[in-house]
C-alpha cells in the first residue's frame, strides 16, 4: 500500500523520533533522531537486503527537492544501478581526484618534510627548497601534480642547460624525485617526465659534453715544500688551521670544527665523528710528527676551557668554549699570499705525491682521503682502515711538505699563533 502523499508544512511538523514516510515516491521517508536532527532517506531492497540511500538533511533539502532526488535513484533501480554502491563509486572517485589535484609545490614541500630528518644537514634541505622555489615553481608551481608532463619540465631546464648545467641537472633530479614520489603515493599515475635515462637523454645534450668538469684549484706537489716555507712565516689560528689541512689531507670544515675531544696525542689520531663527515662515516686520521708539532703548539696557546683546536673570532662565540673559524679563513690565507689554489686542492696535491712519488697502493691513498669506495662488494670485505699503513704514509707525507730543502727528514719549525690571553678563546683576531 502506498503511503500518504504529505504536504511540505505537514513534513515541517515531524518530530516524532523514527521514520516517517512522506509518500509521493514509493520508500522515501524523513528520518528524525533521537538529537532531533531531520534528514531524507530512500528505502529500497537490492537482493532480498534493505538498502538505505541518505538524500541530504531537512529542511536545507525540501520536500520537492528530495521527491526529486528519490525519482532519480528509482529510474536507476530501473536500470540495474545500486544508488547506494554508485554513490560510494562516485565519493571515492571525487576523493581520487581531489588527490590528483595537488600542487606540485604542494607535493614538493611534503616530499622534503618527509625526507629531511633523513638529510645530512640543514643546508641541503634549504638548497632543495631554495632550488625548486626558484627554478620549479615558476613552472610547475601550481600545475596539479598529475598534469605535469615532458615538455613542462624542459620549460624549467632547457634555457639553463648550456648555461647552468649543474644547476639544471640537479633541479631536474630533484623534480624527478618529487615525481616519483607523487606516484608512489597515488597521486598521478603517469610516468616520470623528469627521469633521464630513456626519457629526457633523447632530448637534451649529456651535462658532460655540454660544460666540462671545473675541478678545485690546486698546487702541484713539487712546489708545495717552498710553500710551506712561506706559510709558516704567517701568524694566526688561519694560517696554523691550513698548514693541518695539508698535512692531514682533509677537508676545510673537518679541520675548522676539529675539537679537541676528537685528538689523541698519544696515539697520534684524530677520529672525526661520521657526523662532520661527507660520507657520514667516522674517519680516523694518522698524524704525523709535523701535524702533533702544530697540536702541540695549540694546546699550549689555546684556552684549556676552548673546544676547538683553532678558534677563530666571532662576536657571537661563547667566552667559554669559542668558536670554529669561518669558512672563509683558510681561503683568505692563501689570498694573502697571492697563491692559485683553494684548501680543498691540496687533497689532489697529495693524491698526485702519492701517485707519482710513493708505491704506497692506491687503496691506502684512497682511504687517506676518506673516499668512498665505489664497489658494494669491494666495500663488504674491506672492513678495516689501513690505519698502521696510512699512519706510514702520513709520516712520509709530513716530512716531504714541512722540509725546506736544508733539513731534508726533519719537521721544520712551527711558528706559534699570535701569543692570547689564555682566558680569552678569541684567539684568531686577524684571520
Amino acid at each position: 500500500m502506498a503511503a500518504k502523499e504529505l504536504g511540505a508544512q505537514q513534513v515541517a511538523n515531524i518530530w516524532r523520533r523514527g521514520s516517517t514516510h512522506v509518500g509521493g515516491v514509493r520508500g522515501l521517508v524523513l528520518n528524525v533522531t533521537m538529537y532531533g536532527s531531520r534528514s531524507w532517506l530512500l528505502r529500497y531492497q537490492v537482493g532480498g537486503r534493505r538498502r538505505d540511500l541518505g538524500l541530504g538533511s531537512y529542511p536545507s533539502v525540501t520536500l520537492a527537492q528530495a521527491r526529486d532526488l528519490a525519482r532519480e535513484a528509482r529510474l536507476k533501480l530501473a536500470r540495474g544501478i545500486d544508488p547506494v554502491a554508485d554513490a560510494q563509486r562516485l565519493r571515492t572517485q571525487l576523493a581520487q581526484e581531489m588527490q590528483r589535484a595537488i600542487t606540485f609545490a604542494d607535493a614538493a614541500t611534503k616530499y622534503i618534510d618527509a625526507h629531511e630528518k633523513g638529510w645530512k644537514n640543514v643546508k641541503h634541505v634549504a638548497q632543495w627548497r631554495s632550488s625548486l622555489a626558484t627554478y620549479a615553481n615558476p613552472v610547475l608551481g601550481k600545475v596539479p601534480v598529475a598534469a605535469v608532463d615532458v615538455e613542462m619540465v624542459l620549460r624549467v631546464i632547457e634555457p639553463m642547460w648550456a648555461t647552468k648545467t649543474e644547476t639544471a641537472n640537479r633541479v631536474r633530479g630533484r623534480i624527478e624525485s618529487v615525481l616519483d614520489w607523487a606516484v608512489a603515493r597515488g597521486y598521478r599515475k603517469d610516468a616520470n617526465p623528469a627521469r633521464w635515462k630513456g626519457l629526457l637523454d633523447k632530448l637534451l645534450p649529456a651535462p658532460a659534453k655540454v660544460t666540462k668538469t671545473v675541478h678545485h684549484r690546486a698546487m702541484p706537489y713539487a712546489d708545495l715544500p717552498a710553500f710551506m716555507v712561506q706559510l709558516r712565516s704567517q701568524e694566526g689560528n688561519g694560517a696554523l688551521a691550513l698548514q693541518f689541512l695539508i698535512l692531514t689531507a682533509t677537508r676545510s670544515g673537518e679541520v675548522r670544527g676539529a675539537r679537541w675531544d676528537e685528538i689523541d696525542i698519544a696515539n697520534r689520531v684524530w677520529t672525526i665523528p661520521a657526523e662532520r663527515m661527507k660520507a657520514h662515516k667516522e674517519h680516523r686520521v694518522p698524524l704525523s710528527d709535523a701535524a702533533i708539532a702544530i697540536l702541540k703548539n695549540q694546546r699550549e696557546v689555546v684556552p684549556a676551557s676552548c673546544l676547538y683546536v683553532f678558534p677563530g673570532y666571532r662576536a657571537s662565540a661563547d667566552p667559554e668554549t669559542g668558536a670554529p673559524l669561518s669558512n672563509m679563513t683558510l681561503t683568505a690565507v692563501l689570498r694573502r699570499l697571492n697563491v692559485d689554489a683553494v684548501p680543498h686542492g691540496f687533497r689532489s696535491t697529495f693524491r698526485d705525491w702519492c701517485a707519482e712519488k710513493t708505491q704506497y697502493a692506491n687503496e691506502v691513498a684512497e682511504m687517506a682521503l676518506a673516499h668512498t669506495v665505489a664497489s658494494k662488494v669491494e666495500a663488504a670485505y674491506r672492513r678495516g682502515d689501513m690505519l698502521e699503513k696510512r699512519h706510514a704514509l702520513m709520516q712520509d707525507w709530513g716530512s716531504y711538505a714541512m722540509t725546506d730543502g736544508h733539513t731534508r727528514g726533519q719537521p721544520a719549525a712551527i711558528k706559534p699563533a699570535a701569543a692570547t690571553d689564555n682566558s680569552n678563546p678569541k684567539i684568531d683576531q686577524s684571520n
